[in-house]
Formats: C-alpha cells, sequence, structure tokens
C-alpha cells in the first residue's frame, strides 16, 4: 500500500487498524507503519490510537480530476489549456518549467504534494499532501516584460476574489505577493518570467494556500501562518472548491491583465493594501528605508512617504517589515 493509498483509506479519519490495513494491502503490519511514518514524514498529521489503529485528527480531502472539472464553469473549461492533478511533483512550477515549450496557454497544474516547493527568494513551501492547495499556471503575452508590471500584484487580487466567492473574508495583501490575514500568512504568490524582453513572453505564476495547517507546519514555518479552516471558523473548506474556484479566478483574472494591465486591478488592491499608512521599514542592497506606506503606483510600485519625499519601489528584491 503507498502513501497515496493509505491516505485515501484514512481521509474520512475514521480509526483503521494496523492489521485491516494489512491484509487489505496484501503486505505486512510493519510494512503499512513504515508507510504511515512516510506520511507523517510529509506532514501528514496521523495519530496513533493503540491497538485500536490509526487516525487523522479531522476528515481531509483529497483533490479530484473529475470533481475540480465539475466544479468549473463548461464555458471556462474550454479556455483553458491543460489541466493536471499529480500525486507528487518538486514544484508544480518547476514541472511547467520543464515543459513550456510544449504546454499551451493557460495550462494548469497541481499537486497533491511537493517534495520541492518554492516560495519568494528561494524559500521553501512546505508542502504536505492533502492539507493545502499548490498550483501554478502558465499564462503567455504576446507583449515584452514591461507590459506585465503589476502582474504579481494582480495576482494577489485574483486569490482574494477566489476567496471571496467561496465567502471567504477576513484578509489582505501585504505588498508585493503575500495573502494575509491578522494571525498569518495565508497564500503565497510566485511569478516567474521567461521569454523576449520586448516579447512575446510567458509568465509561470504559482499560488500556494494554506486549507488546513497542523501544529507542526505552525512549527516549522519560521513565520506566523494562517488558514482558511481557521478563517473560516474552524471548518476545512472544500479543497476541491477552493482550487476550481482559484482557478476560475486566474483564467478570469489574467484575460483580464492581458487585455487591460494593472489598471482595473489597482482599485481593488488599495481596498485590501495592509501597508497602506503604516510605518514600514525597507531593507535591500541599497540598506534601510524607513517611511510610512503610501499605496501603489500604476506600475505596481510601492509608494513609501519618507522624510525627503515620496518614493516608489518596484524591486522585489527588498524586504518590507512594519516598523
Amino acid at each position: 500500500m503507498q502513501a497515496q493509498e493509505l491516505l485515501n483509506v484514512l481521509a474520512d479519519g475514521q480509526t483503521v487498524s494496523g492489521a485491516a490495513l494489512a491484509e487489505r494491502a496484501g503486505v505486512t503490519r510493519a510494512a503499512i507503519w513504515k508507510q504511515i511514518e512516510a506520511l507523517r514524514a510529509r506532514g501528514v498529521p496521523v495519530e496513533s490510537r493503540g491497538t485500536a489503529g490509526y487516525q487523522l485528527p479531522w476528515p481531509i480531502q483529497l483533490l479530484s480530476d473529475t470533481a475540480l472539472r465539475a466544479a468549473l464553469p463548461a464555458s471556462l473549461r474550454k479556455r483553458l489549456g491543460k489541466l493536471e492533478l499529480h500525486w507528487e511533483l518538486d514544484s508544480t512550477s518547476s514541472e511547467i518549467q520543464r515543459r513550456a515549450a510544449d504546454l499551451p496557454d493557460l495550462t494548469l497544474i497541481l499537486a497533491e504534494t511537493q517534495s520541492a516547493g518554492r516560495g519568494r527568494r528561494g524559500r521553501s513551501w512546505l508542502s504536505p499532501p492533502g492539507l493545502n492547495i499548490y498550483l501554478s499556471c502558465l499564462k503567455r503575452f504576446d507583449g515584452g516584460f514591461a507590459t506585465l508590471s503589476g502582474l504579481s500584484l494582480a495576482v494577489g487580487v485574483i486569490v482574494m476574489r477566489a476567496l471571496a466567492s467561496l465567502g471567504l473574508h477576513g484578509a489582505g495583501l501585504k505588498w508585493p505577493n503575500d495573502v494575509l490575514s491578522g494571525q498569518g500568512k495565508l497564500a503565497g504568490i510566485l511569478v516567474e518570467l521567461a521569454g523576449e524582453y520586448q516579447g512575446p513572453c510567458a509568465a509561470i505564476i504559482g499560488v500556494g494556500i494554506n486549507v488546513r495547517l497542523t501544529a507542526s507546519l505552525h512549527e516549522q514555518a519560521g513565520q506566523p501562518i494562517h488558514d482558511l479552516a481557521s478563517l473560516a471558523g474552524g471548518v476545512a473548506p472544500d479543497r476541491n472548491r477552493v482550487a476550481a474556484a482559484l482557478i476560475s479566478a486566474l483564467v478570469e483574472g489574467l484575460e483580464q491583465f492581458e487585455r487591460e494591465g494593472f489598471t482595473p486591478f489597482a482599485e481593488e488592491y488599495a481596498q485590501y493594501d495592509l501597508l497602506r499608512g503604516k510605518p514600514l521599514r525597507l531593507q535591500g542592497a541599497l540598506g534601510e528605508v524607513d517611511g510610512v506606506g503610501a499605496g501603489v503606483d500604476a506600475r505596481g510600485a510601492l509608494l513609501l512617504q519618507t522624510r525627503e519625499g515620496l518614493r516608489a519601489v518596484d524591486s522585489a528584491d527588498v524586504t518590507v517589515r512594519r516598523a
């Protein structure tokens, strides 16, 4: 019995004995124990119930290609390039990078778990199976890199649209690409560009959303993190619905960005801007700069009101902290 099959058996949250699992798989109880340990090593909180067996602390829902497609409007399904769901990848964005030349526009790749999920500035993204959403999208543009100013901020707005469509509120956006609640990070966005400077070019847009976090993940994260289950009052939303809402919002939003650029997203971004009016400290290659957040400009650059005047910061290679 492989880890994927074992997790599927445990998904309903009921206690299952090791003997029953071994008989079902035609293996020894020791082999089942090894797979349980493998799931735990991936971050899945499998609990031991003594002689009764093994149990998850709450039911989980595995992603399903059939359920995902059924949750998408028919008109939107026709606009997708490809929609792939994998059990495990090193990272969904890396998978698109490897195959980009052969993939059509608006290809979406999801994975139940990632062995090397990537965040901003090379940070790892913790990716246990059965708990969260890990998705990447390939979007091609006829224009060059200059036409993509503000894309990562627009994707933040797109994520907020997806959450709102699910009835989830209480989150905001931290420049340039974090989705936060008052308790911590809910989602991360990583946009990587490839192609010709003058065009055409392509963006690989990776989005990770915390649907359900464990105590272990909180300890490993190295920063405050939060999940949709907590935002929804303790009940985790249907993961297939979350993924479908994100896919729908990405397709609609990226097509809008292709037509109109960042402009139509700027007003929505301002509604969710967690840095506006806050004392900030920026740290980067040029040292530290203190000021007060003053929103973003038409290109998506962070505006900082300093003692020397208004300053626009458009490099994502800076760290922005509340002063």
